[in-house]
């Protein structure tokens, strides 16, 4: 999402870094280029004007003139005034007689049913008891839509097709849920193709109906300064409490999400990440700070990977790196997992410094979930005995393993290459030294 905007700010940055004391000429050179790369990622006008101000300031004072490595100073101010612009995260106010209600409102097409599903099967992890209510009769296969998602993640719901009106719905929905048991509710409302006055109508009176303790905004990302608009047009005509932002996986420019709290000052409360219903995380405005800004993110980084790796198979692996017995097989379990915290690309942005990497190896996404899946056919394609000791892998036997897996032997032979490779740096980590990362890529 913020690829374009990253870009720019680190060359700004190594620029700074080349120079040994600043001048105020240096940084407002510096400061030019940064606002605009922020302008260019579709940054509001006024949101990035009030952000260089503030920047302006501390970089020119004694602050940055007094530091041993000006520079660096620079980018820890740009780093804080970022977070200062995203604003605090949201929490939930979930606090309160059950079961409590959250309106999950938006334009069409800015997921707002998939959005209701994630954050349903987020607040059960919790150990809430969420309750899905059906209330976009106007989008064809909504209502389907919601029904499919909750029983995919096992989660009650109500719904009456498309007949009866949505403040009715949601009225009955919510009785249901009541009756049930229910601590959560989450309505899922019916958007429209733009704001208008019959849909803001019936917003109002569902809102009226059920009493929300929270109406969150479904934001789509990649609207660019479109999204603010529709954000203020939301918070004035029913009261916005939270903004959800979706398709933070896209290839948008990104400056609506850093836009967005300001001009509203309502918080952003959870990040959507990914197609996936578990790709949706709460919002922390120093990790997407630390995103942007090419800083990686360890920390979400590391909560992924704590959901995802199984801790015996995380102990098994250790036993095995020490003991220089990393096989095939380990290999296709650790792709797998990985493959399961999200895009590769993702994972890279996540890892301080990565970011020019990826593009400088040419990481794609789609592309490298082909390799993986041609990875998998052609280790599944194996016999047992030759996934654990691949030096048996003759001629005749590639010949019989591409045939199978729909690969060539080229293909088998790359895979073998790579697998050495790993074994050489788990060798290595098993001995505690460090591995010479370059190797990774030749």
């Amino acid at each position: 999402m913020f690829e374009s905007l990253s870009d720019r700010l680190q060359d700004v940055f190594e620029q700074l870094g080349r120079k040994g004391k600043l001048t105020e000429e240096d940084v407002s050179t510096a400061l030019r280029e940064v606002r605009l790369a922020l302008l260019e990622a579709d940054v509001n006008l006024k949101v990035t004007k009030d952000f260089i101000a503030r920047v302006r300031e501390r970089a020119i004072g004694a602050e940055v003139q007094k530091s041993l490595k000006p520079s660096q100073q620079v980018i820890k101010i740009v780093h804080e005034e970022l977070i200062e612009t995203l604003g605090q995260p949201g929490r939930l106010n979930l606090s309160g007689p059950s079961p409590r209600v959250i309106m999950l409102v938006g334009l069409q097409g800015s997921g707002k049913t998939t959005t209701a599903a994630k954050l349903a099967l987020m607040l059960r992890r919790d150990g809430r008891r969420p309750w899905l209510v059906a209330c976009d009769t106007y989008r064809p296969a909504a209502v389907d839509q919601l029904v499919t998602l909750a029983k995919q993640l096992n989660i009650p719901y109500h719904e009456e097709g498309v007949a009866a009106p949505p403040p009715e719905i949601a009225q009955r929905g919510l009785a249901a849920a009541r009756e049930a048991g229910a601590s959560v509710v989450l309505i899922d409302t019916a958007g429209r193709l733009q704001i208008d006055e019959t849909m803001m109508d019936e917003l109002e009176a569902i809102r009226d109906r059920t009493q929300p303790a929270e109406v969150l905004l479904i934001a789509d990302a990649m609207t660019g300064q479109e999204a603010v608009r529709i954000a203020e047009g939301f918070n004035e005509h029913v009261g916005l409490t939270g903004l959800i932002l979706t398709k933070l996986d896209g290839d948008a420019r990104g400056g609506a999400a850093i836009s967005m709290r300001e001009v509203t000052g309502v918080p952003i409360k959870y990040l959507a990440t990914g197609e996936k219903l578990d790709a949706f995380e709460p919002f922390h405005p120093d990790r997407l700070a630390s995103r942007i800004l090419g800083m990686g993110d360890m920390l979400t980084l590391i909560e992924r990977a704590e959901e995802t790796f199984d801790e015996r198979e995380a102990e098994e692996l250790q036993r095995k790196m020490l003991k220089n017995q990393f096989t095939l097989e380990d290999m296709l379990k650790q792709l797998q997992q990985v493959k399961r915290m999200g895009p590769i690309g993702q994972i890279l942005d996540m890892l301080p410094g990565m970011g020019r990497l990826r593009q400088q190896i040419n990481i794609d996404n789609e592309d490298a979930q082909k390799q993986l899946k041609k990875v998998e056919a052609i280790i599944y394609s194996m016999t047992p005995a030759e996934r654990r000791n691949p030096k048996v892998m003759n001629a005749s036997r590639k010949r019989r393993v591409a045939s199978g897996s729909g690969t060539s032997v080229e293909d088998i032979n790359a895979l073998l290459k790579q697998f050495r490779e790993m074994q050489r740096m788990m060798k290595m980590i098993g001995k505690g030294r460090m591995p010479n990362l370059p190797g990774m890529f030749r």
